[in-house]
């Protein structure tokens, strides 16, 4: 079934100035998650990427700080998951743990690094994590065969870390 020039419309202005995900908006719109997702990929090819535009809505329409605090809040939220996953699986070896853990710290600490401009109550929190990366790669270069018992504490810590500097 062809839908209207006006559907398809009502499916990017909900996704883009409303935030809802594809699924939602789609729903909303009455149509199938399927066809608003060839929308997407279609006006993408001819150059409206959707995901730009949301993104560029968002931060023309929220203030720095708002910003600053989404994106720190992408990046934990990320950060735990991955967290999560390096802790349970058992099938990396100890050094590639350190190494991922390392990796991870360092995109922490960018991020970390970069909000702490618009968002100064995170300054001693990205100091906390500073350290902590710099822990992580002293263990990977001299004692990597503690690499599995840092894995363990590392998690519970973070959450001392976030509970002292927020």
């Amino acid at each position: 079934m062809a839908h209207p020039q006006e559907t398809r419309d009502k499916v990017r202005r909900a996704y883009v100035f409303d935030r809802l995900s594809l699924e939602v908006a789609s729903m909303k719109c009455g149509v199938s998650y399927g066809t608003a997702s060839r929308w997407k990929t279609q006006s993408a090819e001819k150059g409206d990427d959707w995901d730009k535009a949301q993104s560029a809505q968002l931060m023309a329409g929220g203030c720095i700080e708002d910003i600053g605090r989404l994106m720190l809040s992408g990046l934990v939220t990320q950060y735990q998951a991955s967290m999560e996953e390096l802790t349970r699986d058992t099938k990396i070896a100890p050094a590639a743990k350190v190494q991922l853990l390392a990796s991870l710290a360092d995109a922490f600490n960018k991020t970390i690094s970069a909000s702490k401009k618009i968002l100064p109550e995170t300054s001693e929190l990205a100091t906390a994590i500073d350290v902590v990366q710099k822990l992580a790669e002293f263990i990977r270069n001299h004692y990597p065969q503690h690499a599995t018992a840092f894995t363990e504490l590392l998690e519970p810590f973070g959450e001392e870390l976030v509970k002292a500097y927020g």
